[in-house]
């Protein structure tokens, strides 16, 4: 079996912006990189203005991520945005063409299901043909209102939809990663016995009366998710800015991350699936909101149900602005071609799928398996000052990039070189004479 790590954060910002440094958020400094990173967020700022740019530019959020993790060789595959709630996935450069089925969607719970600041986005996927969904979630708040997130938890699941023939709803996925501030409280006890129980590390003590946990024992449908144990104090509700909890709220564990796991014998002895959590806790470094992150580590031990790209590239020839270029393609499986589907020249180290430099359109109505097609990149579109590059095999139908090609040197244009020698010689000659003159 292969292993793949999975990166999960789960955090309620509170409106704050993103801090330009998330390496400990991301812990770039682990010795064991992550195959998948999933971001999920809860009340992103979604005032007016800067909700109908987020529509048309990447959120701050979303801009502060790729920017970390671009140099990395990861790459945004999905999101999807509901107001104040925002999912992330991210993926190694090399599992981009393993990523099949992306599917988005989302669910408003607030404000009897018009408002969408409480509620649910999900993304699912096929990695190596095992398919798995993220739920991120934002559950209706205060201490009284358990079962009623129960029921929008419930709503949530119900009423989310896929276009696939095996995993139409999300728990017909082989794997459920359900997180957010799901808003569970700590009840009955007293604040002094909480504080007092944070005081001295005694988390577990805790856990009997948190209410995710206590709800467990009565509803079947949340005995199918697991959670790993709160070893780590309560995340909320912390004066901003500060690492001390608010004296007006009993502290709570409001971000959870959870799983669950289903399959079918066949499907176990054919092409098996284990799970196991290498870490649950939270990261005391951020105080801009009045939440603290949740993270999630786990490995993924999994079968590969295809191992091969449906789309072999590559570069033809010499690539610069000074010549069209050429590129070779061919399908090396069937797959659900469209006149839509399109390749895309990225730089190495590009941030997500629509960051491309240019792109052109494949246009067949159906490309064969075993015969190449070579297709024309205009040199109008080809960056003058060349760079490392790779391009990548965009399927309509299946909403992903299905094959990627070896990176390949674009060499820098002649005109270009030429500019290059000329202002060089320009700016030597204002030297000598403003040598001259001051020599004058």
């Amino acid at each position: 079996l292969e292993r793949f790590g999975l990166h999960i954060v789960t955090w309620n910002v509170a409106t704050a912006d993103p801090l330009d440094d998330m390496s400990s958020l991301l812990r770039l400094d682990s010795p064991e990189d992550a195959d998948l990173y999933v971001i999920g967020l809860q009340e992103v700022y979604s005032g007016p203005l800067r909700f109908m740019s987020d529509v048309v530019l990447d959120d701050p959020w979303s801009s502060v991520l790729m920017t970390a993790l671009a140099p990395r060789q990861y790459v945004k595959v999905s999101s999807i945005r509901m107001q104040g709630l925002l999912l992330l996935l991210f993926s190694k450069l090399e599992h981009l063409p393993f990523i099949r089925d992306i599917q988005t969607t989302y669910t408003r719970t607030g404000i009897f299901g018009y408002w969408g600041n409480k509620g649910g986005v999900s993304i699912r996927l096929s990695l190596y043909g095992h398919m798995l969904c993220f739920l991120n979630c934002h559950l209706v708040a205060h201490m009284k209102h358990a079962n009623e997130r129960v029921v929008e938890f419930e709503h949530i699941l119900n009423s989310q939809n896929f276009n696939c023939e095996k995993a139409g709803k999300i728990l017909d996925h082989r794997l459920v990663f359900w997180f957010g501030d799901l808003n569970f409280r700590i009840q009955d006890h007293g604040l002094h016995f909480v504080r007092t129980c944070i005081s001295n590390q005694n988390y577990s003590l805790l856990w009997n009366k948190d209410q995710l946990i206590m709800m467990k024992e009565k509803e079947k449908l949340l005995q199918e998710f697991e959670e790993g144990p709160l070893d780590f104090q309560p995340t909320y509700k912390f004066d901003v800015n500060t690492d001390t909890y608010d004296s007006r709220v009993s502290p709570a564990y409001c971000s959870k991350t959870a799983a669950k796991g289903s399959t079918t014998p066949q499907e176990a002895e054919e092409y098996p699936l284990e799970i196991r959590q290498d870490l649950y806790t939270s990261n005391m470094d951020y105080s801009t909101s009045d939440h603290k992150p949740v993270t999630g580590i786990f490995t993924l031990k999994l079968k590969k149900m295809y191992a091969t790209p449906l789309v072999h590239l590559q570069a033809e020839g010499e690539w610069s602005a000074d010549i069209d270029a050429m590129l070779l393609y061919s399908p090396l499986q069937p797959f659900p071609s469209s006149t839509w589907d399109w390749i895309g020249l990225y730089k190495v180290g590009f941030t997500s799928v629509s960051d491309y430099i240019t792109y052109t359109w494949v246009k067949d109505d159906e490309v064969f398996i075993d015969e190449d097609a070579i297709k024309v990149v205009n040199t109008k579109e080809i960056p003058v000052r060349g760079g490392e590059c790779l391009l990548g095999y965009y399927c309509h139908t299946l909403q992903c990039i299905i094959g990627i090609s070896e990176p390949f040197r674009v060499h820098e244009s002649k005109v270009a070189i030429e500019e290059g020698l000329l202002h060089e010689k320009i700016n030597i000659l204002d030297q000598i004479v403003a040598a001259e003159n001051i020599h004058d």
